[in-house]
């Protein structure tokens, strides 16, 4: 295993790079995005199934369920080429539900549903409510005892990404006035309980669920004693994984920027060659180099305690800054064409809108960190 300093790249991850580069470029491309943004569906769901037979959704899962026992870190590769390609799936969505189970629930869960995922069912979180709170424990969702050991739910979550794609969805909520995590099967909610949301990045699928009057057998509860753990882990695997889709998204804006700057001219001369545009585009790569560092940094040291945190919510204020800054330096340099919707940089400037709001935008993440570290 290489190591330089806190940054360490694995082969697996060198193998799971190089993999996830040439199946993200050959299955996602640009053309193929915009058709699916049209799509119901929003994803292809025989690209969704090959991902599942290539082993992806249990790289990070122990072999004893079905994975490839891999730490979280070695998902990293994936997410970021699946950013800078736009591929449109449940991955993310799903990885972060195999996650919850594997720190929160009981061993009868992980058995029952760890193999399933591992082997490409898609599953998702339902953890966002009006509030928007990014302190996942701040739940208004309750859930109550309804006798021969069921569970009512009552309330209303939103930005539940994938859950028309999803088998289950592991959603907050409380139980004897505290924070807990409960599964759902997608057959126990009622017809009309999902409702389509309009989000600012197409290529996701996002829904509001109403739990009101859903039930659910109570074996279905977390561990009551991993719940904290359960919700912190899930918060730094989210900032993580958005950091590598960022990260991934930030190299492809810059290139697509750059390639239009050794072609436009104006003048006659390429528009790269004058400083206006030459200076902040570096700048832009300078910070997408950096992002990435800090990204290789947190996949590195992840589980380790105060450090994993730190590097993380590090990793993600900082993709946070580059991929805002690279999409909208590639919109104003793309001129008026930048503001039209044909423009590419839009889609990346839409994801960065997107990413940045889920689990903490860098802002957030600083007032952590200064938390952390004064």
């Amino acid at each position: 295993m290489q190591d330089i300093g806190r940054i360490g790249f694995s082969e697996e991850q060198a193998d799971l790079l190089d993999a996830a580069t040439v199946f993200c470029r050959e299955k996602s491309p640009i053309a193929k995005v915009r058709r699916l943004i049209e799509d119901e569906t929003g994803y292809d769901v025989d690209v969704w199934r090959e991902m599942g037979e290539l082993g992806w959704l249990g790289i990070a899962a122990p072999e004893v369920y079905g994975g490839l026992g891999l730490p979280i870190g070695a998902v990293v590769p994936m997410l970021e080429q699946m950013g800078r390609r736009l591929l449109a799936s449940p991955f993310l969505s799903t990885t972060l539900a195999a996650q919850a189970l594997l720190v929160g629930g009981t061993e009868g869960q992980k058995q029952a549903l760890l193999p399933k995922i591992a082997a490409g069912t898609a599953a998702t979180l339902a953890l966002v409510e009006a509030s928007g709170d990014w302190n996942l424990e701040n739940i208004q969702c309750a859930a109550t005892d309804a006798g021969a050991g069921a569970l009512r739910l009552a309330g209303e979550k939103f930005l539940v990404c994938d859950a028309a794609a999803a088998a289950w969805i592991i959603a907050s909520v409380t139980y004897e006035g505290r924070p807990n995590l409960v599964v759902i099967e997608k057959a126990a909610i009622p017809q009309g309980a999902l409702r389509r949301e309009t989000v600012i990045d197409e290529t996701k699928r996002a829904f509001a669920l109403s739990l009101d009057g859903v039930e659910t057998p109570k074996a279905n509860l977390f561990d009551p004693a991993r719940a904290s753990a359960a919700f912190a882990h899930i918060h730094l695997a989210a900032n993580l994984l958005g950091s590598a889709e960022m990260c991934g998204g930030t190299q492809a804006v810059i290139d697509y920027t750059v390639d239009y700057l050794k072609t436009r001219k104006q003048f006659g001369k390429l528009i790269g060659s004058y400083q206006a545009l030459k200076h902040p585009i570096v700048d832009a790569y300078v910070g997408y180099e950096q992002a990435r560092s800090h990204l290789y940094s947190a996949a590195h040291c992840f589980g380790e305690q105060g450090a994993g945190e730190i590097s993380t919510r590090m990793a993600k204020a900082q993709a946070d800054a580059a991929f805002s800054y690279a999409a909208d330096r590639a919109i104003q340099f793309h001129g008026g064409f930048g503001f039209t919707y044909d423009c590419d940089a839009q889609l990346y400037r839409r994801s960065a809108i997107w990413q940045a709001a889920q689990y903490g935008d860098g802002a957030y993440h600083k007032r952590r960190l200064a938390q952390l570290l004064l």
